[in-house]
């Protein structure tokens, strides 16, 4: 009991750390994301920057899956939170030269989601390690809190402050954050997992132990399956998601005010479902928390969205997303923890999560100009689909990008129901065993790189 005390205790400074880094970092990507709109008032420009984040972190996933395995979980967090904060120090001195174009956040980004490839991987592997498999789910519900919770504050917080001190201030805020998060790690012992038989079959030279975790995903049908639903799930979802910001400014004239409101609202949601799943631990099948919880994100977060043409129905369908958001991510990270042996988690998770995100650039590059280039024109007055869909969404600016965040809604829904025809999948915790130490229970030995 003692020693799960000082356990929990371990893994709560980790969190409040990553907490108050997300807190920075939400506030300042508020203000570059209005920023960057009222610059260039373009989707597409909106989507490049998620696009640039995102393509390094999938090029750079298999590599840095072996690192993590081969080096200490706390230092590749650490070296991910430094590089994200010479990332915005650069942001800020060249805005206080009153030099920053939109190009120099795609470069920024790039340079954040290679670093950023190394945090996930690391921080998933340190919880299966620091915490007994029982509080997995209250674990990944926590860790989605930090994502969530400084949410509500940030866009009001930012919104407010960008006139008082500019986006220069904000800037600074997450500087600050960001080094709080660095030396919260310092204080922790993150223990290095125990050597399984699984882990030592996979050792090898680098580019061996890069390419593991395919092989090992591609051995389980079930683990394949899980992650195609994410694959599908995440093109269509990320094509609304992207779109979504552009949608709320283009339909209220440019109101940083309102998009801060609704993001916030989607904060309180994701705040309320991360508290639920730490105190409950999701259903007793994770599955159903995965496939339901991808049925009701695309209704919530497309469908309703997308019908919606105000704050009041915006914020609740953001809200009810946000509030199954855990849910789903939560449930599927618990079942990938007990089922992945936690000393080959860094190389397998970097190739589950190349899996799901792969699609998500390609979402990026379709979003920005189908959204500007064919359903905005279509949906202006007189727009060859102004009839068809008007009475829906309506006309006018914004509603191309409206229903676009319906259809893909309609296809989110689809991809979470078509996972329970699958029986690999949705069999997916009987068919797979929980993963254990190997007998010698000896600690884990380095492993010379190439």
């Amino acid at each position: 009991m003692k020693r799960t005390l000082h356990e929990m205790r371990g893994f709560l400074v980790v969190w409040l750390g990553q907490m108050l880094s997300m807190l920075g970092t939400s506030m300042s990507g508020f203000g570059l994301t209005v920023w960057a709109y009222e610059l260039t008032g373009s989707a597409t420009a909106l989507a490049l920057v998620g696009f640039f984040f995102v393509t390094p972190m999938l090029i750079v996933s298999p590599l840095a899956g072996a690192l993590v395995d081969r080096s200490n979980r706390k230092f590749m967090m650490m070296i991910s939170d430094l590089a994200a904060g010479l990332a915005t120090l650069a942001i800020l001195i060249l805005n206080s030269l009153g030099v920053l174009q939109i190009w120099h956040l795609y470069v920024a980004n790039a340079f954040m989601g290679t670093f950023q490839t190394f945090q996930w991987p690391a921080v998933s592997a340190a919880v299966a390690t620091m915490l007994p498999k029982e509080q997995y789910g209250r674990a990944n519900g926590m860790m989605s809190l930090t994502e969530t919770a400084p949410d509500i504050l940030a866009p009001i917080l930012a919104g407010a402050l960008l006139g008082v001190i500019g986006l220069n201030g904000i800037l600074v805020i997450d500087l600050l954050s960001l080094s709080l998060a660095v030396l919260s790690l310092l204080f922790v012992h993150i223990p290095q997992p125990q050597v399984t038989l699984e882990g030592l079959e996979s050792r090898g030279g680098l580019w061996k132990e890069s390419l593991f975790g395919f092989v090992y995903i591609l051995k389980r049908p079930s683990l394949l399956g899980l992650q195609l639903v994410f694959l599908v799930g995440n093109f269509f979802h990320s094509i609304g998601y992207v779109l979504m910001p552009a949608m709320i400014l283009a339909r209220t004239a440019n109101n940083e005010l309102i998009l801060g409101t609704v993001n916030s609202i989607a904060a309180i949601g994701g705040v309320l479902g991360g508290a639920a799943m730490s105190a409950w631990g999701g259903t007793r099948r994770k599955i159903h928390g995965v496939l339901g919880g991808w049925t009701l994100s695309g209704l919530f977060g497309g469908v309703l969205m997308g019908l919606g043409r105000g704050v009041s129905l915006w914020g609740t369908a953001r809200f009810l997303t946000g509030l199954v958001d855990p849910l789903i991510n939560a449930s599927n990270q618990a079942i990938w923890q007990a089922k992945v042996a936690p000393d080959v988690q860094g190389r397998v998770f970097s190739i589950r999560r190349l899996i799901a995100w792969v699609s998500m650039p390609l979402a990026a590059l379709v979003a920005g100009p189908l959204a500007d280039r064919v359903m905005e024109p279509a949906m202006q007055p007189g727009g060859a689909l102004a009839p068809v869909f008007g009475p829906l969404v309506g006309v006018g600016p914004g509603a191309g990008m409206s229903l676009i965040l319906l259809l893909t809604g309609i296809a989110v829904m689809l991809v979470g129901l078509g996972g329970y025809a699958v029986p690999c999948v949705r069999n997916a915790e009987e068919i797979l065993p929980d993963h254990a130490p190997a007998p010698s229970g000896e600690s884990i030995q380095p492993v010379s790189a190439d």
